[in-house]
């Protein structure tokens, strides 16, 4: 029997990552040791206060029955008062609130909702590659870069855009770390309302940011609920990577949308985990974080510092980012050359091909390793760079 995949699944570029798994796995497996700095998954463990929450969620049997697809009202609730709260936002929990598997889920399914075939989609690059994939290539739509240059902030040329149904958005950003303002976003609600585009915002990283940053959501700006739509997630707030746990707030059409593609595809995220969140959320006090997260912040800072000086005295330049938890260093060769270089000594990275053409020449770092590992591995790349 002949079994094609699909045209959508043939457009797909190669997934970059997954190779680089496979040679990961073959590394350890012939006792390598590793030092990966490479995935964007903490290593830093949820707050007591969370596992707490889940050994008492979990353990209870009525927790155990099929959520709503929307999310249940309670962790509905709870997101709409952190907005009130962390932004200042007036949300309303009941058709502008919905609980996602991840964010990651919401933003392809966004694009589910709303792009026909043909339609444009603004994606940015380099990017997460789930918007161009996962949001356009996987729903017929036609994909638009917009480039994100170093003498740009890493933020696209507005002037310059084409019309289009949709236009992904992350700050602060991965992979570069660059943040942006409300003045920046303010111009991209004006455009996006003057053009008809559908914003997607996806602020995943907003609790992660250092040097008295504090990161803004679109949806403080004047207008932004008649076009945009943000994304959330507990992964990098509270260490909850594994959880799937997120949520997306915004324009009631969108989430509307939203709320129409999940109930055909799935149930909604487990009860339990909806109320660890909404508890998760809760411990913001007046709209300033937890201590888990301050600490964190801290713990990420210093990883960052000692990270970008020790690739700037080797010769790898880069900036001090002011947001996520990723160092974006520039280097001279191809970035999948140089990430094979630094396999070869035990370093891993991610290329900055992986996220777009204009992602070359750079490669990423996740401070997602102690600060030893850290310093560790910069003696490492110190030797290949001296080759």
């Amino acid at each position: 029997m002949r079994i094609d995949f699909s045209e959508r699944i043939s457009r797909l570029p190669p997934y970059l990552f997954a190779e680089l798994e496979r040679i990961i796995a073959e590394k350890k497996r012939q006792g390598k040791d590793i030092i990966s700095l490479s995935i964007g998954d903490p290593d830093l463990p949820p707050p007591p206060s969370v596992l707490e929450s889940f050994r008492k969620e979990a353990a209870n049997p009525a927790n155990h029955k099929y959520s709503f697809s929307q999310g249940e009202p309670d962790f509905r609730e709870a997101v709409a008062n952190w907005y009130e709260k962390r932004f200042k936002v007036k949300i309303d929990p009941k058709s502008e609130v919905i609980a996602l598997l991840g964010s990651k889920e919401g933003i392809a399914n966004i694009a589910r909702a709303f792009v026909n075939a043909g339609d444009r989609v603004l994606v940015p690059d380099p990017s997460y590659p789930v918007y161009s994939n996962g949001g356009a290539l996987l729903n017929d739509g036609v994909p638009l870069v917009m480039p994100l240059l170093e003498e740009n902030g890493y933020r696209p040329d507005l002037e310059s855009l084409n019309d289009a149904k949709m236009m992904f958005l992350n700050y602060p950003n991965n992979p570069t770390g660059a943040v942006v303002n409300e003045s920046f976003l303010k111009k991209v609600i004006d455009i996006a309302r003057e053009k008809n585009i559908i914003v997607c915002y996806d602020n995943a990283y907003s609790e992660i940011v250092f040097d008295d940053y504090k990161a803004p959501s679109i949806l403080e700006i004047d207008g932004a609920m008649d076009v945009a739509v943000e994304f959330h997630s507990c992964s990098k707030t509270f260490n909850m990577t594994g959880d799937r746990i997120g949520f997306a707030v915004g324009n009631r059409k969108l989430i509307e949308g939203l709320v129409k593609v999940k109930t055909q595809i799935d149930s909604g995220p487990p009860v339990y985990i909806q109320k660890v969140a909404k508890q998760a959320l809760e411990s913001y006090v007046n709209g300033d974080p937890p201590e888990h997260l301050k600490t964190a912040n801290r713990t990420y800072r210093q990883r960052r510092d000692t990270l970008v000086e020790g690739l700037k005295s080797i010769g790898l330049e880069c900036e001090k980012p002011k947001g996520t938890f990723y160092v974006w260093p520039r280097c001279e060769e191809k970035s999948m050359d140089l990430t094979m270089k630094l396999l070869d000594v035990g370093v891993v990275v991610t290329p900055g091909i992986g996220f777009g053409k204009f992602g070359e020449h750079h490669i990423r770092f996740a401070l997602t390793r102690p600060k030893e590992e850290i310093e560790e591995a910069c003696k490492r790349i110190s030797k290949v760079l001296r080759r």
